[in-house]
């Protein structure tokens, strides 16, 4: 190909995510870690308009601080159009235009929607046809969490979190986050894991033999139960966040005084995350933390993934 669809600009949105359980293996030989997640796509969203250009550039704004995020070729979206370019023999460029709803640096993986909303965006300017299989094929260079972001819903993840499949989630559930002024590094937090657990403490849980999820979890999802799911949730990586940033703990703890059904770090955190008994809940909830001085949201899951919003 060597010019872009006679199109002037599509616009893709695309989830945040929780891992409504997190389980974490030992680091192999290439330092990575097998995992075993349970992803729920969730109503904190990522837009992406993609026009035609003859360079690869990227502006960023968002309701969201969006300080942090790059707007040269290191960022995630632009990654994301260079490597469909480069898959089908794509010669142009586009303008990436980002709008972020979902923490950045938070654990809820709005740089991997960006990407993924990238993905799907140049694939309708370009005329590329390419299905959503290959999408997340191209997609998991990038990140894990890119390959869901395009598919949305709940999955089960596991190699190194890319591996999905499909799981079936009823009804809604419904979560307050609590928004860190500062991120957090993903390999800072498995750094911290891998440390934490040679102490041999007992306040982590051993290492598994090959992580999986707890069949409970995945119970809780299909009968869209909020309370046994609230008994399940989990997240190894809990452990090792609160352990870099122990004022996450006293927030958790306010959560769970005042009815939540679990308090739990999102991904690699610090974004928390509290599940409640429903909407009403959910509401009641967040203007506690909020009143305590603690910027919040209130999404509900599970959502669709990356979808094209006709404009």
């Amino acid at each position: 190909m060597s010019q872009a669809a006679a199109v002037e600009r599509i616009r893709v949105r695309a989830p945040g995510k929780i891992n409504v359980f997190f389980e974490v293996g030992a680091a192999g030989a290439d330092g990575y870690h097998e995992v075993a997640s349970a992803y729920q796509a969730v109503s904190a969203y990522e837009d992406v308009w993609a026009s035609p250009s003859d360079r690869f550039t990227v502006e960023v704004d968002g309701t969201v601080d969006v300080s942090g995020v790059p707007v040269d070729d290191t960022n995630l979206a632009v990654r994301a159009a260079r490597l469909l370019a480069a898959e089908i023999g794509y010669d142009g460029g586009v303008h990436l235009r980002v709008h972020k709803g979902v923490p950045v640096a938070g654990g809820m993986g709005g740089g991997s929607a960006d990407a993924a909303a990238a993905l799907l965006a140049c694939d309708a300017l370009w005329g590329a046809g390419l299905s959503s299989a290959q999408l997340q094929r191209i997609g998991a260079q990038l990140g894990a969490d890119v390959p869901f972001a395009l598919m949305g819903g709940t999955a089960v993840g596991t190699g190194r979190g890319e591996q999905l499949s499909p799981a079936l989630a009823r009804g809604r559930f419904d979560w307050v986050l609590v928004i860190s002024d500062e991120g957090m590094s993903t390999p800072d937090v498995y750094d911290e894991l891998d440390d934490y657990r040679s102490t041999g403490s007992s306040f982590v849980p051993p290492v598994p033999v090959r992580p999986a999820v707890f069949p409970p979890v995945l119970q809780a999802l299909r009968q869209g139960d909020a309370r046994m799911l609230g008994a399940t949730a989990h997240n190894d990586l809990s452990h090792a966040a609160l352990r870099l940033r122990p004022a996450l703990d006293d927030i958790i703890n306010l959560g769970l005084s005042q009815g939540a059904l679990t308090g739990i770090v999102s991904g690699s955190g610090p974004t928390l995350a509290f599940l409640a008994d429903d909407e009403q809940a959910a509401v009641a909830l967040q203007v506690v933390l909020s009143a305590a001085g603690h910027e919040t949201m209130h999404v509900h899951g599970p959502v669709p993934g990356a979808r094209i919003i006709p404009t």
